[in-house]
């Protein structure tokens, strides 16, 4: 990938333009970027990444936005709207993640509630700030540590990196792939905040024993959260329609928080995720309040402040649009594709699924280095997400795998791949395992590309006094 993408066609912007250009131009080459971009994904090569690929749904939020987009959801006397919007998402989440069965009808017993973040690591984030500020306020815990799976998102080491909190990991079982609960217990002292649990996790799609932790949450004190960032939209449908998926919500007793990310297979824009509670309690304990600033006095129920209302209205609108139904039946679809696609993996000896997967599928070879298998695939316009320890790629089924002709393309090239692997066993691999990249080098690429302006800029100024 070149590190001045299109310069080809148009002028590299080395900083602001002396002068506007005419709107008309602009939008035609957005339009001719976008375009290009969207004819790769659109042929149901891409893992995961685009989980709707509807582009009728796509202008329809997008239409959403636009009339919201300007506006400020922090300014809720202004853009009551805001306000709608938040709650009756909130609502619908709380719906999917069973959080009626934690009052039993009875509100007393709980308060269950939640929050928009702006995606996944917000959702994160809040989270674990949420169970760091609970546990000093009620259990005056000074050393917060946080326990999670060694699947566990990187997002939560991000999170306890920026807040001060002790990370602790748990080794997984090699053979299911999902956590060593007794690793999990053994990890646990009465500095611990939280535990984590992941439904289902991103490297391999597998779910962890969410009861057995909540049974070990319970008896330690600690909170329990469920991470459904990636699978929290999809596999409450998939259970619903009978696939063997375990309960991990609020209906199992234990779990105090859910991540879940609409703009995933909630196929919304990207830009927001809901942070689910069990009781109102832990939520409310990351409040920020300044009551002694000039400008007034300042309450944040989150770390962000200005917020666009766009993203509200077109998330809104995007679920609204869809309903149970809808969700139910790309569900429907997207399973079946990926037990289809799984099959033609377990067709070949050399190729080992790991673990027990369902939407996504994560697979290695005990013969030969499976980067092999994802250079041929690659080679035959499919992009695969690399993982490591041990090398793997894996396929999160999304929407466009779920066109006709995907699943057999998948066994044709797969098999090659295959062929390839074993013909180049003793050659080193092209590619690697770089999360949100191309399994190559996408992070280093664009870094250099930020780092060739900058240089650009620099040698523009030089000769030029000091700011």
């Amino acid at each position: 990938m070149s590190t001045y993408p299109y310069a080809d066609r148009y002028p590299v912007l080395r900083g602001l333009p002396s002068e506007g250009r005419d709107r008309g131009a602009i939008l035609a080459e957005l339009r001719e970027m976008a375009t290009q971009e969207d004819s790769f994904w659109q042929t149901g090569k891409a893992s995961g990444s685009f989980y709707c690929g509807d582009m009728d749904h796509y202008a329809f939020m997008s239409e959403a936005f636009g009339l919201y987009g300007h506006m400020n959801a922090l300014q809720r006397d202004v853009c009551p709207s805001a306000t709608r919007f938040e709650g009756e998402i909130i609502a619908m989440g709380l719906d999917v993640f069973h959080a009626a069965s934690v009052t039993d009808g009875d509100p007393a017993k709980s308060d269950p509630v939640g929050m928009i973040t702006s995606g996944g690591s917000g959702s994160i984030l809040h989270a674990v700030l949420s169970y760091r500020e609970f546990a000093s306020q009620t259990r005056g815990v000074t050393r917060p540590n946080f326990v999670k799976p060694e699947t566990g998102h990187p997002a939560f080491d991000k999170a306890c990196h920026l807040l001060g909190v002790e990370l602790r990991v748990a080794p997984i079982d090699p053979v299911t792939a999902q956590v060593d609960v007794a690793a999990v217990a053994g990890m646990i002292d009465d500095q611990t905040i939280a535990i984590l649990g992941s439904a289902s996790n991103y490297g391999y799609g597998t779910i962890d024993d969410i009861s057995a932790l909540g049974r070990i949450a319970l008896d330690r004190g600690v909170g329990l959260h469920v991470d459904g960032c990636l699978g929290g939209f999809i596999l409450p449908f998939g259970e619903q329609l009978g696939f063997p998926i375990p309960k991990f919500d609020f209906r199992v007793a234990g779990v105090t928080s859910i991540s879940a990310d609409t703009h995933k297979y909630g196929y919304g824009l990207k830009g927001t995720s809901l942070l689910l509670f069990r009781d109102r309690a832990l939520r409310n304990s990351q409040y920020f309040f300044q009551t002694a600033w000039t400008g007034g006095k300042y309450c944040s129920p989150g770390i962000d402040g200005s917020r666009s209302s766009g993203l509200l209205a077109a998330t809104w609108a995007g679920m609204v649009a869809i309903g149970r139904q809808g969700y139910l039946g790309y569900a429907k679809k997207v399973f079946d594709t990926s037990y289809a696609m799984q099959d033609a993996v377990r067709s070949h000896p050399e190729l080992r699924l790991i673990g027990d997967p369902s939407y996504l599928f994560a697979f290695t070879s005990d013969d030969f280095d499976i980067y092999h298998v994802n250079d041929a695939l690659r080679a035959s316009g499919w992009r695969m997400n690399g993982l490591q320890y041990p090398n793997a790629i894996h396929m999160a089924v999304t929407r466009p795998q779920t066109q006709d002709g995907v699943v057999e393309q998948w066994t044709t090239d797969l098999a090659a791949a295959v062929e390839y692997a074993r013909a180049h066993r003793a050659d080193a691999p092209k590619s690697g395992a770089i999360y949100g990249g191309v399994s190559g080098g996408w992070t280093e690429e664009a870094d250099e590309f930020i780092r060739a302006i900058m240089a650009d800029m620099m040698d523009s100024h030089q000769g030029l006094p000091p700011l």
